[in-house]
């Protein structure tokens, strides 16, 4: 019987390609029963497959630590060169184990540690050989564009070799900094940091946030559709989209509504409704918690708590409620839409299976 890992381990070997593997899964899934093993509520998610990996990402975060002291100890300070051969060199190394870690053990722990390695590495490289430190203290940041493209780039690079969806996320979020980087040589430096994200706000930072959130989540989404069942890694790659997608779709309404005060919290409550009918259709849960987490921790660190108490309870029961009834709110969501989204498209529902 093929099993996931021999389509993983085919779909590495160059035999089938990741759309043949998936095609292929579903509909094993299907002829069997749609997400056999897995809870009729559940969303599949994996940060680690067994305690060896978080055994190995210890022994990689201090193989790091001890690999940026002994390069220390041969570059000094403005080295631009050296600092960019080190670089590479750095980034070579961290490819290698990539390929024994990602591609060979398929560890998912070990995957997400080293994407996160790999993106410094070249945000560093590229940072140290292209960035002016000088232009950044008078606060012009002309200089930072380009680096932060080729960094991108390279983690992209990463992603289409190794498929670590997490490395996906970390392009989505170096895209976010791309755009509010071109917003504020355009148009200058927001004077706080809640600009980025006001509507009110003079400057294009608040609709660079809401347009490219908007474009992570129809990527996201095309991930989702063509995994409805979600047993390939185009699930995983929607899923940390959608974590990166829902703060960035909410964050340019929150702080403007939170700014105001009043019956802008009842405002937000409904904005937050939405999104939770978004996120249940759908079946994300990743992408509702992203969203209200981010509201949360707006509420208690920008506005101190302040006016947001009442909002922020009457959230904590209303995850709970959904974490305790999902499935059946989401049947009875999706029966009125029947006619309407491509059901076979979306994850089964106790709609679909009757």
């Amino acid at each position: 019987m093929i099993d996931r890992d021999d389509l993983r381990a085919a779909t590495a070997a160059g035999v089938i390609s990741e759309a043949q593997a998936a095609s292929l899964a579903t509909l094993a899934d299907s002829r069997r029963g749609a997400r056999e093993g897995l809870p009729a509520s559940d969303e599949p998610f994996e940060l680690f497959k067994g305690f060896n990996e978080i055994f190995i990402v210890i022994g990689l975060v201090i193989l790091s630590s001890g690999w940026v002291a002994f390069v220390g100890l041969f570059l000094s300070v403005g080295n631009r060169n050296g600092s960019a051969v080190m670089g590479l060199l750095t980034a070579g190394l961290i490819w290698l184990l990539s390929e024994y870690f990602v591609i060979r053990r398929r560890m998912v722990a070990p995957a997400i540690a080293l994407s996160i390695m790999f993106a410094l590495t070249a945000i560093g490289t590229f940072g140290v050989y292209f960035a002016q430190p000088f232009m950044i203290a008078q606060r012009d940041f002309s200089s930072l564009p380009w680096p932060a493209i080729c960094a991108a780039l390279t983690v992209l690079v990463y992603w289409f070799r190794f498929r670590v969806p997490f490395a996906l996320a970390i392009v989505a979020v170096g895209l976010f900094i791309i755009g509010i980087l071109f917003a504020a040589i355009a148009r200058g430096t927001p004077a706080t940091w809640v600009e980025l994200f006001k509507l009110s706000a003079s400057g294009p930072f608040a609709w660079v946030t809401l347009i490219l959130g908007l474009g992570v989540f129809a990527v996201a989404m095309w991930f989702d559709m063509s995994d409805p069942h979600r047993v390939t890694r185009r699930s995983a790659n929607g899923f940390w989209l959608h974590v990166v997608a829902a703060p960035a779709l909410v964050n340019t309404v929150a702080l403007s509504l939170l700014d105001q005060g009043g019956t802008a919290n009842l405002i937000l409550l409904i904005v937050l409704a939405f999104f939770a009918v978004v996120a249940i259709v759908i079946d994300r849960r990743s992408f509702l918690i992203a969203a209200i987490g981010y509201i949360v921790t707006l509420s208690f660190t920008v506005f101190k708590g302040e006016s947001a108490a009442l909002p922020v309870l009457l959230l904590g029961v209303f995850l709970l409620l959904l974490g305790a009834f999902w499935q059946p709110i989401r049947a009875t969501l999706l029966r009125p839409l029947a006619g309407v989204l491509p059901l076979d498209r979306l994850p089964p529902s106790q709609l679909t299976k009757d």
